[in-house]
């Protein structure tokens, strides 16, 4: 069984619509699916009763009310009744693909964290579930209006229950507790399986309404600022461009392309610290491995 959690926002003004879409597209991937819905936020205990989830109130908060992660996925992780869960921002449209995804990772032999890139979407309709197209019609609407956002934009994380036994308490939404996720697996030897090219994960685009005082505050202020102070330094910054693997096709491949293998090279001194004396090495080959690959690519063109 697949759990998947989350912390909603209130239920007001747009995010009444977009939370409902969201949460109404993870009940319909099946009834065996099992959704916990975490917090206080007012709405937040009707909507899980309208689409048969649980309920988990009493998260932890920092003093400007902020959710905490390390609580949201203690809590996850404790009433959850299956070995894979996932955490999915509440803005987010899930097709059936990312069921299809998981069903591919059952076997994969190494510990995995799971993430990819959303498209974002001007989406203002609220979506009829009772329609069996309407699957289909997202799926279209993305594919001719959708943007794919910038690879450090990750909204959700599906892993198997103790992929980590401590995270710092981060506050939910602002700056780099999803980063320092990645970097974490990643340092601990967890495989990270880019699925961006298997699942349709579908942001709805939107402002960041009343409990933020400015967008400014969410990537500035003091709450992200600690964030980044707990999650050790824009090194732990890593994105969907650190995975080791990607998924495609109902297959996990190793991610091999000059991109990830040059990106990882980058990273070695991060995760290996005794590589940190190599690095000056790295950015002079790195430099002169380029200017090659520039110099052999015109002598192509000239053939």
């Amino acid at each position: 069984m697949l759990t998947i959690f989350s912390a909603p926002k209130a239920f007001d003004e747009e995010f009444e619509r977009i939370q409902r879409n969201a949460l109404g597209s993870w009940r319909a991937l099946g009834d065996e699916l099992e959704i916990v819905l975490i917090g206080d936020e007012a709405g937040v205990a009707e909507a899980a009763a309208t689409i048969h989830a649980i309920h988990m109130p009493g998260v932890k908060s920092n003093e400007w009310g902020t959710p905490l992660v390390n609580d949201l996925f203690r809590i996850g992780s404790e009433v959850a009744s299956g070995e894979w869960l996932a955490y999915v921002n509440a803005d987010i449209v899930l097709l059936r693909d990312f069921l299809e995804s998981l069903q591919a990772l059952r076997d994969f032999p190494r510990p995995a964290l799971v993430i990819g890139r959303r498209w974002d979407l001007d989406f203002r309709e609220c979506i009829e579930f009772s329609d069996p197209a309407w699957e289909s019609r997202v799926a279209a609407l993305v594919r001719a209006q959708g943007v794919l956002h910038h690879p450090a934009g990750m909204d959700y994380f599906l892993f198997r229950r103790g992929a980590w036994e401590e995270i710092p308490p981060f506050a939910l939404g602002r700056t780099m507790w999803d980063n320092w996720l990645v970097y974490s697996a990643r340092a601990r030897g967890i495989a990270v399986v880019d699925a961006t090219r298997s699942i349709l994960a579908v942001h709805q685009n939107h402002g960041y309404g009343p409990q933020v005082r400015a967008y400014d505050w969410v990537w500035n202020g003091p709450e992200a600022k600690r964030n980044l102070e707990l999650a050790g330094g824009l090194d732990h910054y890593f994105t969907n461009e650190d995975a080791t693997h990607y998924l495609q096709g109902g297959n996990v491949r190793l991610a091999l392309d000059w991109e990830h293998l040059s990106r990882r090279c980058a990273r070695l001194w991060i995760l290996w610290p005794p590589a940190a004396a190599l690095r000056d090495f790295y950015g002079r080959t790195s430099k002169l491995i380029y200017a090659t690959r520039v110099r052999i690519a015109r002598w192509r063109g000239r053939i």
